[in-house]
């Protein structure tokens, strides 16, 4: 077994394992306990200097400059990796030049630079802040809304189902498990955003995202979607 993800139950998290199962490659899991701050213990510090979820090793990947093991972390990277080495076939991508691929990475950065941020900002200050902060809360809720209208307006313009192109790919591997939890901060997902609400029920009925979402515990969610 090549690659070996660690991981836990986050929406980076999941991220790398629905693309690993959709890619059909076997890997081994490490969960990591972020609540106990294990990604902050100096083993893992070797492997994500930064000791954060998600990062992979693959013993088939190119040789570190000193010989060691291919270490690779940050989501995007990870997807971007997997997608160079493994997809062949574009299952999760597009041809490296087509329009769709750009388009597909341009989602997959508006992800990681808009919606992943300014959630987890939102999240944070709505459930775990120690103090009450209405202008954080406010502020991030706000910008979080705004962008899944734009994501929603994607969706519509697209067409598809699915943010680029006619299946899936890295920019909704990226995004599902973030967007998915956008209920928990109040936003009526059917009324305001449809076509987003189309494209979680579409992405989430796929079986090997299902596997990837349980990853490395089951997904929270999965009550509220009925999964």
């Amino acid at each position: 077994m090549a690659i070996t993800l660690y991981t836990g139950q986050t929406p980076n998290g999941v991220k790398i394992s629905i693309a690993l199962e959709l890619l059909r490659l076997a890997y081994k899991t490490v969960h990591i306990d972020i609540s106990t701050n294990k990604q902050k213990e100096d083993w893992y510090l070797k492997i994500c200097p930064n000791g954060r979820i998600p990062a992979i090793v693959d013993t088939e990947g190119p040789r570190k400059t000193n010989g060691e093991e291919f270490t690779i972390f940050e989501g995007g990277a990870i997807l971007q990796y997997l997608a160079d080495k493994y997809d062949p076939q574009h299952r999760i991508s597009f041809p490296r030049y087509s329009e769709e691929y750009y388009r597909m990475l341009e989602w997959l950065y508006f992800q990681h630079g808009g919606i992943g941020p300014m959630q987890g900002q939102a999240h944070h200050f709505s459930f775990y802040a120690k103090e009450n902060i209405p202008y954080g809360i406010k502020r991030y809720t706000d910008e979080t809304h705004r962008l899944y209208t734009v994501l929603n307006t994607q969706l519509e313009k697209n067409g598809s189902g699915f943010i680029v192109g006619d299946h899936i790919s890295l920019a909704d591997i990226a995004a599902i498990g973030w967007v998915a939890g956008g209920y928990k901060l109040g936003f009526d997902l059917k009324k305001d955003f449809p076509a987003i609400d189309n494209w979680i029920s579409k992405v989430t009925s796929i079986e090997e995202v299902k596997k990837g979402l349980n990853v490395p515990t089951p997904w929270p969610h999965a009550e509220h979607y009925k999964l």
